[in-house]
């Protein structure tokens, strides 16, 4: 009986292993000629990547149902579908550098006349299993994803669901000249079909130039994986964005720690920030920047707008959706920094993000 019972066990065991590699949600561990630079990584262990202080995210069993049943309260999520405003997604004026926040942390910059798009999540949930779960805050996207025009490349930041999504990757990647990613992210890419010549990965500190851009892979304090078995086989990171007028700083997910000064001192100032700002909490601050946090990350690299991501569309932490912009607003006052939240789906200019006063996210406005 107990041979029946191991045997069982193992089957299941392989079942489960086989359809993680089959699954193509999962994506695929870096291997074969990309090797050799994650290797020379500094950020690279051996086994896996790591960040230079290992951050705490440790939670026992009982922590995380808990944290799961809080996660669960309605007054976490908005009480009806929030409203979207229809984006202007051809850029008009090469000079200008316009912003299309599309919430959570995907967007769309126009920079210098290109077209680029950070972290584009556009599926249903930021899950393996995209018909589970509750959908994202705004119901549905702001657009449809044929309408994209031609994007010259896809920016991001690590490969977590709810900034790498394989059916939004599939839906975009004809349309996109290239995809910039940290080492190894490119792996999941060649798997869903993006060719080889058309995906770069970089390490941190390292500098690229694409279609007029100059681009700086940077540090941010977090972790990657897609499943049980590939926790730190990708790198993470931040974006340098500049043209010859306008520079940008994406921050993608990360705690606070000393690197934003150091992006700060060798590539500030900055126009624009986007700055995570959401899913944050003292059991894992090590990884998600706590609001008041994200306001001193946007005056340690330099910034002059500050437009705060990583909330209004999904819940991945416990505190209410207006929380962190709350918060942030409140820090950011009490510094005299310009922080906006512009709608889902608005398009703005640079100019226009500096006048922008509505905050369309409190009751009443």
């Amino acid at each position: 009986m107990i041979a029946v019972w191991i045997i069982a066990i193992l089957i299941v065991i392989l079942a489960v292993m086989g359809f993680m590699r089959l699954y193509p949600p999962f994506g695929r561990k870096p291997a074969g000629q990309k090797s050799a630079a994650i290797v020379r990584s500094r950020q690279f262990t051996g086994k896996k990547f790591e960040n230079p202080v290992p951050p705490n995210m440790n939670m026992n069993v009982g922590e995380m149902v808990k944290v799961m049943r809080e996660m669960a309260s309605p007054s976490i999520r908005p009480s009806r579908p929030l409203e979207m405003d229809r984006p202007a997604l051809e850029s008009t004026d090469a000079s200008e550098l316009k912003l299309t926040w599309f919430g959570h942390s995907a967007a769309m910059l126009h920079i210098e006349g290109k077209t680029l798009l950070l972290d584009p999540m556009f599926g249903r949930t930021p899950s393996p299993f995209p018909w589970f779960g509750k959908p994202r805050y705004s119901g549905t996207l702001p657009f449809d994803i044929h309408e994209l025009p031609r994007v010259d490349a896809v920016i991001l930041s690590h490969d977590h669901y709810d900034h790498l999504d394989y059916g939004t990757i599939k839906r975009i990647q004809h349309k996109v000249g290239k995809f910039i990613v940290p080492l190894g992210v490119g792996s999941h890419l060649r798997r869903w079909g993006v060719s080889e010549d058309r995906i770069e990965d970089h390490d941190w500190w390292e500098e690229t130039s694409y279609a007029g851009l100059e681009l700086a892979c940077t540090p941010a304090n977090h972790f990657s994986g897609r499943s049980l078995t590939d926790r730190g086989a990708t790198l993470w990171c931040s974006w340098v964005i500049k043209g010859a007028s306008h520079a940008v700083f994406f921050s993608g997910d990360s705690g606070y720690t000393p690197h934003f000064k150091q992006i700060g001192e060798k590539y500030g100032p900055f126009d624009l920030t986007l700055m995570e700002c959401g899913q944050y909490d003292r059991r894992w601050a090590d990884i998600h920047m706590l609001p008041e946090e994200t306001v001193q990350a946007h005056e340690d690299v330099r910034g002059d707008v500050l437009v705060p991501i990583h909330w209004g569309a999904f819940t991945l932490s416990v505190h209410s959706w207006t929380e962190p912009v709350e918060r942030a607003f409140a820090a950011a006052a009490r510094k005299g920094i310009r922080i906006v939240t512009p709608r889902i789906g608005q398009t703005l200019s640079l100019q226009a993000l500096r006048e922008l006063k509505p905050v369309w996210w409190k009751a009443g406005t």
